[in-house]
């Protein structure tokens, strides 16, 4: 089979299927005796994402696997197609998110030691429907309190291979200095922003906070959170807190 053959396949499967795609996925496209390695597979993958450079659409690599997608300079024009509502998210909700990313395993009262106010139970109830985060274990204190780390639906839905894709929180820090761009939306469908560019904004705000409160390691000591692939790498915060009631 000629290379030109394997990009065809790989580039229809991608468009068909219209979700992400693992390298064992687009392997089994093909006949057993004419199945590329997977090397060969990543370098077709690769050449097909260069002819993509000058195009409206992407390749972007998650950690489901392969997709295509439309460049986010294009979205918002390919979006009319789709009338309705866009998503959104409450401020609340993308804060915690965010506490939860990046500094996870981290249990729901650390989540409010650092934003200062109580969780509402909606919120960690949406995360968990959408199936962005999970509890990995408990964390050995009086109520055994759970802890909550990321999913690969999370982060497939922001585009990211892995959570060493996350900015870096000095870049959260420089995003949080021109928030009024990242507002989230209060008015009509004109004012919807990007999921990434909120999570981003509200992570900055987040991180912001946390900074100001005692985020010393050793308060809890460690953590035992389950081993499945998709817990996250274990950092405990260290927070604690008797927080008031959360209103947004």
């Amino acid at each position: 089979m000629s290379e030109s053959d394997i990009r065809n396949i790989i580039e229809a499967a991608l468009l068909a299927a219209g979700r992400s795609l693992s390298l064992a996925e687009i392997s089994q496209l093909f006949e057993e005796r004419a199945r590329p390695s997977p090397s060969a597979l990543r370098e077709s993958i690769e050449s097909l994402s260069q002819d993509y450079a000058s195009r409206p659409i992407e390749i972007q690599e998650t950690a489901a696997g392969f997709r295509i997608q439309v460049r986010r300079q294009y979205a918002a024009a390919v979006a009319r197609l789709w009338p309705e509502r866009p998503q959104r998210y409450s401020r609340a909700l993308l804060e915690t998110l965010a506490l939860i990313a990046y500094r996870q395993p981290i249990t729901r009262a650390e989540i409010e030691a650092v934003r200062g106010v109580a969780v509402n139970s909606s919120i960690i109830g949406t995360l968990l429907e959408r199936q962005w985060i999970r509890v990995v274990g408990h964390r050995d204190l009086p109520g055994r309190p759970e802890l909550l780390g990321t999913t690969r639906d999370f982060l497939d839905y922001f585009g990211l291979k892995s959570l060493d894709d996350l900015p870096p929180l000095a870049q959260l820090r420089s995003l949080g200095e021109i928030d009024p761009q990242f507002e989230l939306p209060v008015g009509g469908e004109d004012d919807a922003i990007s999921p990434k560019l909120a999570f981003d904004a509200a992570a900055a705000r987040s991180t912001d906070s946390a900074e100001s409160a005692d985020s010393s390691d050793d308060d809890f000591g460690d953590s035992e959170p389950s081993a499945d692939e998709d817990a996250a790498q274990p950092r405990s915060s260290g927070l604690v807190a008797g927080p008031a009631d959360d209103t947004d």
